[in-house]
C-alpha cells in the first residue's frame, strides 16, 4: 500500500471557507450560459425581463463580491474520501468542515447572512454563523478528497417534494402534478433534482447530489437518450416548460434549464421518488484536495457573461411611497411594472408573529403602517460603506396568515418573492390593497436602488428585524391587484395556451 496522504485539518477548513466564499457570488458558469441562452429564445416580456435582472445581477455579483441572493442558503458538503487519506485532526469531520461554514460566513469582507436555527421545533435560535451544515461522507478507493459544496435557498429547499411510489406509478405524472403547488417561490428558472429508489432518506440524497451536475441538458437534446434515464430526463424537461410557469412565475417559455436523475436499486415493494428544486440563485462547486495544501476555486473569465444589461422598462410608472393612497394603488393592473420611491418598512416571519403577539397582548405596535408599503426581506449585513447588503425578497406565502392582520392596520402595498395563496389573494381584494412583486435572485441589483437603512422595531430579531428602506427606483411588479387578479395564474395559463397553439417550445 502505498504512504497514507494527510489532509491538514486547517487546509480542509480554507478550502470549504474559500469554496462558500466563491459560490455566494459567482454563479456556475454552466448556468450563467443555459440562463443566456433562454434569455435569448424567451418570449414572454415579463419573464425576459426577470432573467435580464437575474443576469446582470450575476454579473454585478461578481464584479463586486457580494451575494447574488439575500439567503446564502443552507450549507451541504457532499465528501468523497479516498480511503489512502488521513486527516490530520483532534475534532470531528463535522467540526472541522463547520469550521469552513463558520470562517466563510463570518468573513469580514462579504459577511453571508446566518439563516441557520437551532432548537428548530421550539425556540428556533439562530446559531449566527451558519452552522451546522448538511454533511455527507462517502469512502471511495483513492489518495485524494473531492469535496461538493452547495448552499441551498430556503425558498427553493421548501418546495422539496417526496413520494413512496407504487412499482406502476408514472414518475412524470407526478412531477407534473407537483409543479403547480411549488409555485415560483424556488425561483425559476432553475432545475430540477430528482432521486428514484434506495428508501425514503436515501432518493432524496439522491436528488440532491444530482445538482451538483453541470447542466448539459442542450448537449443531451442534441445527441439523443443513450438510456432510458436520459429519456426520462428530457420528458421531465419538455413537460415541464410547456406548463408555461415562466421566470419567476410570470409565465414564459423558460421553467427549468435542465432536469437531473440519480437512481438506486429499491425494495420490489416500492418506488421512492423524491424532488429538489434548484433556485436561480443556483450555488454550488466542486474541489479536490490531495494533501499539497488548500485547494482555490479559478477566477471565473468575466467576459463569459451574457452582454445582458438590465434597465428599467420606460413603461414602468414612477410611485411615490411617501404619498401613497388607495386611489393610486387601484390604479394598478396585475403585470404593470412600477418603480418604487421614497421610504418603505420590511418585515418578515419572525416580525410579523411579534406583532400578532403584540397585538392579541393589547399592546401598542412600536411602528405606525398606515399607508405603508411593507417588503418581506430578511437583508445581508452591509460591508465597506454600504447601506444595506444584497436585500432581494423572501418567498411571501409565508407571510399569508397574516396578511389580514397587517391590512387591518392600514397597510397598503406588500412586496415580496412569487405568488401568494387564494386566501391571501381574496384579502387583498376586499381590503382593496396590491401585492408588488421583486425578482428573487437579483437581491444585489435590488439592494442598489435602496439609499438608506435604519433598524426601527424589534433590533433583537438581527436581519428579521423591522427596518425602514428609503429607496430610489425599486424595481417591482403588480402580482395581485386590488380587484384580486392574479398575475401567477393568469399568466402562466396564457403561455401554456401559447406553447401549445403555436408550438413554440419546438421551435428552440
Amino acid at each position: 500500500m502505498s504512504d497514507m496522504i494527510t489532509i491538514r485539518e486547517e487546509d480542509l477548513i480554507e478550502t470549504i471557507a474559500d469554496a462558500l466564499q466563491y459560490i455566494s457570488y459567482y454563479h456556475p458558469m454552466d448556468y450563467i450560459q443555459a440562463l443566456g441562452e433562454a434569455y435569448k429564445a424567451e418570449k414572454g416580456p415579463a419573464a425576459k425581463d426577470a432573467i435580464a435582472q437575474i443576469l446582470t445581477n450575476s454579473r454585478m455579483c461578481a464584479e463586486g463580491h457580494r451575494p447574488i441572493c439575500q439567503d446564502t442558503g443552507i450549507v451541504n458538503v457532499f465528501l468523497k474520501w479516498g480511503q489512502n487519506c488521513r486527516l490530520d485532526s483532534k475534532m470531528s469531520m463535522q467540526e472541522v468542515v463547520d469550521e469552513g461554514v463558520r470562517r466563510a460566513y463570518n468573513n469580514q469582507d462579504n459577511k453571508l447572512r446566518a439563516s441557520i436555527l437551532a432548537d428548530p421545533a421550539f425556540t428556533r435560535r439562530n446559531t449566527r454563523d451558519n452552522t451546522p451544515c448538511v454533511l455527507d461522507v462517502e469512502m471511495v478507493p483513492g489518495d485524494t478528497v473531492e469535496i461538493d459544496v452547495a448552499a441551498k435557498g430556503g425558498g427553493s429547499e421548501n418546495k422539496s417534494k417526496f413520494k413512496m411510489m407504487n412499482p406502476s406509478d408514472n414518475i412524470v405524472d407526478w412531477v407534473l402534478e407537483q409543479i403547480p403547488s411549488m409555485g415560483a417561490g424556488w425561483c425559476p428558472p432553475g432545475m430540477l433534482g430528482i432521486g428514484i429508489g434506495g428508501t425514503a432518506e436515501h432518493c432524496m440524497k439522491l436528488a440532491k447530489q444530482s445538482l451538483m451536475d453541470p447542466i448539459d441538458m442542450a448537449q443531451l437534446k442534441e445527441r439523443g437518450a443513450q438510456s432510458d434515464i436520459e429519456q426520462l430526463r428530457i420528458d421531465i424537461f419538455d413537460a415541464v416548460n410547456a406548463m408555461g410557469v415562466g421566470a419567476q412565475g410570470l409565465g414564459g417559455l423558460s421553467t427549468v434549464l435542465d432536469v437531473k436523475i440519480y437512481d438506486w436499486p429499491c425494495h420490489a415493494a416500492g418506488k421512492p421518488v423524491g424532488m429538489i428544486p434548484n433556485c436561480a440563485a443556483t450555488r454550488h462547486a466542486h474541489i479536490t484536495l490531495d494533501g499539497s495544501g488548500p485547494a482555490y476555486l479559478p477566477q471565473p473569465d468575466l467576459d463569459a457573461w451574457p452582454d445582458v444589461h438590465w434597465e428599467p422598462d420606460a413603461e414602468a410608472k414612477r410611485v411615490d411611497l411617501d404619498n401613497l393612497t388607495p386611489e393610486e394603488v387601484a390604479s394598478w393592473q396585475h403585470g404593470d411594472r412600477l418603480l418604487l420611491n421614497g421610504s418603505m418598512l420590511t418585515g418578515r416571519d419572525a416580525a410579523h408573529k411579534k406583532i400578532k403577539d403584540m397585538l392579541d397582548a393589547g399592546e401598542e405596535l412600536p411602528v405606525d403602517f398606515r399607508g405603508r408599503a411593507i417588503y418581506y426581506v430578511g437583508p445581508v449585513d452591509p460591508v465597506m460603506g454600504e447601506v444595506v447588503g444584497p436585500a432581494g425578497p423572501t418567498t411571501a406565502t409565508r407571510m399569508d396568515k397574516f396578511t389580514e392582520m397587517m391590512l387591518d392596520q392600514g397597510l397598503l402595498a406588500m412586496i415580496g418573492k412569487a405568488e401568494r395563496g387564494a386566501d391571501a389573494v381574496d384579502v387583498i381584494s376586499r381590503f382593496k390593497v396590491a401585492y408588488l412583486m421583486a425578482t428573487g435572485g437579483a437581491a444585489y441589483l435590488v439592494a442598489r436602488a435602496i439609499k438608506d437603512s435604519k433598524v426601527v422595531a424589534f433590533e433583537e430579531l438581527g436581519m428579521e428585524a423591522i427596518y425602514e428602506f428609503t429607496v430610489k427606483d425599486m424595481p417591482v411588479t403588480v402580482a395581485v391587484d386590488s380587484e384580486g387578479n392574479n398575475v401567477h395564474t393568469l399568466a402562466p395559463m396564457h403561455w401554456r395556451e401559447r406553447i401549445r397553439e403555436e408550438g413554440l417550445l419546438n421551435a428552440k
